[in-house]
């Protein structure tokens, strides 16, 4: 007896996991397939096609209001469903595509990073001077592993970066007491989980299977750990999971109102200012590229609107 072929949004999951897309983006696309779906009233994909993809999309803009970035998401979950699991051609999407509007980063000053930092407290503010002081994505600081810390040669390891870039960022002078304090207590949480028969965390690429103890090493362990023990969604196994970036996204916006400052404050503001300050002080963007780990520099380009103000900035007429 021939096996029953998989639902689709379990097709959906093995072509996403057989091209290492994680599961963040898994729950993303197989949610806007789902939307999509629903919104035909559950017709299957395999009948419909380019103008059902369209009338979706207008839907999102037109309807609901969404911003172009979430359209596009959007258009590439369905994308990837009739290219790389009904095997479909849609034709152009060009024509359907959004166009993103070009907006300027929130920036904020040395001494509102000063303010902002300061209205934090323990784990939560070494996170924010890390973002700050080292550049890092959210997701960056929250996935760093200890042994991609090198207090020697004061730099950080980015592993898996945005791409699935590696790179190395600096390690600032001021933060290595704090991190290395730190560390301590999380190693002193590794030993309690062992002891409990637990201390294993997620490894990437299947290389629990190739190293079957690595998991339990104290290099492999995330220096930023969850205070609770869950089960991996994918395999079952319960471990101790990163913490949650929500957490440290909610302490940086009360942070934010607690400093009084009135630009939209987020955790990717301080990257943004990472690179701002850094090219105030003079330094060439293309060090500046490297260290944020842009593919391009156009889009480290961006930061060069903070030389058309401020300290290095033309004059105005009326000054």
């Amino acid at each position: 007896m021939a096996p029953h072929p998989k639902k689709l949004l379990d097709q959906v999951r093995d072509a996403l996991r057989l091209k290492h897309y994680s599961l963040r983006t898994e729950e993303t696309y197989v949610d806007w397939i789902t939307r999509f779906i629903l919104f035909h009233n559950k017709r299957h994909p395999k009948d419909m096609g380019n103008a059902e993809v369209e009338a979706f999309l207008t839907h999102l803009a037109v309807d609901l209001n969404v911003a172009a970035s979430t359209q596009n998401q959007a258009l590439c979950a369905l994308l990837f469903l009739y290219r790389e699991v009904l095997k479909k051609d849609l034709g152009p999407v060009d024509s359907i595509r959004a166009k993103k509007p070009k907006r300027l980063p929130t920036v904020l000053s040395r001494e509102e990073v000063r303010k902002v930092i300061g209205c934090m407290s323990g784990t939560y503010q070494v996170m924010a001077k890390l973002l700050y002081g080292s550049g890092l994505r959210l997701m960056e600081c929250v996935r760093l592993r200890v042994k991609d810390v090198d207090f020697a040669q004061h730099q950080i390891v980015v592993r898996d970066g945005k791409g699935e870039q590696d790179r190395i960022t600096m390690l600032p002078d001021s933060l290595i007491a704090l991190l290395q304090e730190h560390l301590q207590r999380v190693k002193q949480l590794h030993k309690q989980d062992l002891a409990q028969g637990q201390g294993a965390v997620y490894l990437p690429y299947a290389l629990d299977r190739k190293y079957p103890n690595a998991s339990r090493e104290w290099g492999w362990q995330y220096v930023f750990p969850s205070d609770r023990l869950s089960q991996d969604p994918r395999t079952g196994k319960t471990r101790r999971h990163h913490m949650d970036e929500s957490n440290l996204q909610r302490a940086v916006r009360e942070a934010a109102r607690l400093a009084a400052i009135a630009k939209r404050v987020s955790c990717h503001t301080f990257r943004h200012s990472f690179a701002t300050h850094f090219l105030q002080s003079g330094y060439d963007i293309r060090t500046v590229q490297e260290l944020l780990g842009h593919k391009d520099v156009k889009t480290t380009m961006i930061y060069t609107h903070v030389l058309n103000r401020g300290g290095l900035a033309l004059r105005s007429p009326l000054d």
